[in-house]
């Protein structure tokens, strides 16, 4: 066993190979002896184990090279086929952008911007400037400012508005949101003093009453219940109406709106939620919002509201720390420009499109990649579903839709699953009742061809 292992060829006499000229020639060669050490470390392994032998040829080590080499180059974060039928996808990064927003994006990261440059002056100008005239124009609000992510919107307000002194929220909206983050504790975060008024389910006037009438009150904070619904024996204080009762008390109200509906989709069968211009119109003072949810853009933290507020956010050090990119800024502002034509919105925006699609939309889609997928020897059949919205907004909300419900023989529903998963190109579904389905509302136009093609490799792999 010591004298094959013996046996294998030194680097330098593989690399001296005319098999290697080539690839020397347009890689690193620190790089190619590193994975060429851990080929002969793999194959003494295998020797060890009784399971290998000396390849001869400096052919083998060279293919077995470019596989590490391939291997080593596939990126941690890829794109994958989303066919669970859940439109705001957390785990799968949420909204798609619209070709619009992606065009733009491009074109900015791949040259210099005047991201900080005043054309008009030619000198330093201001990030925060950016997409400020489109989101006022939208949400009807004095102001905006543009962070990282909603969490830090809210954070930022607090911090600025109330810092060491309290932040009434009611009970029933201390909610927790995705990766077991809680609103409570960033409150606490932010420097502000959570100040619990209510209960769980029902909180009245007269508890935020007497919270400001006991003084030190920075901010009275309304958080949207984007994520869950309480029901039965409930009571809560409007928006408006909060704003009516701070007032008095020269105290601002702060709603986080989070899901970021610029306009309604009641006509789409979903309920009621309330959108960006309601909140402004209402008297909110402050309306943080994501940009990644029903607003269908890039993750950010978006602030509308009085433009005195919005400038002492603008000058708190924190905003700095939550500032956010150029790339991330065109991809807005490009999303932004979209809203401003409803009708265009849900035909170029690819979340408010997967809203949108209808019954006899998505049954033809299913029947076509039912089709397609039943030529290769799948068993195929069309059933009833559900979509969901997703990303912490309408809990509850299910959209109609036709499953493509797949049977593989010798294979599970969850085997299947796991398969499609460890794809070239990763597609994840949903296991009901012991089988794979696929919803087409969230398969992205083009995206059927490549799905079909990794369904036909586990094909092959069974046959």
């Amino acid at each position: 066993m010591s004298d094959l292992r013996r046996s294998i060829p030194s680097i330098d006499r593989l690399l001296l190979d005319p098999t290697f000229e080539e690839l020397l020639s347009r890689r690193s060669r620190a790089l190619i002896v590193s994975h060429l050490r851990r080929v002969q470390e793999e194959l003494r392994e295998e020797i060890a184990r009784g399971v290998g032998e000396i390849p001869r040829a400096a052919e083998w080590y060279r293919e077995r090279l470019l596989e590490r080499l391939r291997a080593a180059e596939v990126r941690s974060l890829r794109g994958v086929i989303n066919a669970t039928g859940v439109v705001l996808h957390t785990n799968l990064g949420r909204a798609p952008l619209a070709p619009a927003a992606v065009e733009a994006m491009i074109e900015v990261a791949s040259s210099y911007s005047n991201l900080e440059y005043d054309l008009e002056e030619g000198a330093r100008g201001s990030r925060y400037d950016h997409a400020v005239a489109l989101l006022c124009e939208l949400s009807g609000a004095e102001d905006a400012l543009v962070v990282n992510n909603n969490a830090a919107a809210l954070v930022l307000a607090l911090n600025t508005l109330s810092e060491a002194h309290r932040a009434v929220v009611s009970r029933g909206e201390l909610v927790e949101i995705g990766g077991g983050f809680r609103v409570p504790e960033i409150m606490v975060r932010s420097g502000a003093e959570l100040a619990e008024v209510g209960t769980t389910n029902r909180t009245h006037r007269s508890d935020y009453r007497r919270a400001l009438e006991g003084g030190g009150v920075g901010a009275l904070l309304k958080v949207h219940r984007s994520n869950f619904r309480i029901e039965g024996f409930t009571a809560e204080v409007g928006l408006e109406e909060l704003v009516e009762l701070a007032a008095p008390f020269g105290v601002p109200v702060i709603n986080d709106l989070g899901s970021g509906l610029i306009d309604g989709l009641s006509d789409l069968g979903l309920p009621e939620e309330p959108t960006v211009r309601e909140a402004v119109a209402a008297g909110a003072d402050l309306v943080t919002l994501s940009g990644d949810k029903l607003l269908g853009g890039p993750q950010a933290g978006i602030i509308v509201g009085h433009s005195d507020l919005i400038a002492a956010l603008r000058r708190n050090p924190l905003c700095r720390a939550f500032r956010v990119d150029k790339v991330t800024l065109a991809g807005l502002e490009a999303t932004l420009i979209l809203h401003r034509d409803p009708v265009r919105a849900r035909r170029e925006i690819p979340v408010l499109r997967m809203l949108a699609a209808q019954g006899v939309e998505l049954e033809a889609r299913a029947e076509g990649l039912a089709r397609s997928i039943g030529e290769l020897g799948v068993g195929v059949e069309l059933v009833a579903g559900n979509s969901l919205i997703g990303g912490g907004a309408m809990p509850g909300a299910e959209l109609p839709t036709t499953l493509v419900a797949l049977e593989v023989p010798g294979m599970t529903g969850h085997e299947l699953e796991e398969e499609l998963r460890g794809g070239e190109t990763p597609v994840i579904g949903r296991v009901i009742d012991r089988r794979l389905v696929l919803d087409p509302r969230t398969i992205l136009e083009g995206e059927e061809e490549v799905l079909v093609q990794e369904v036909a490799r586990i094909v092959r792999g069974q046959g």
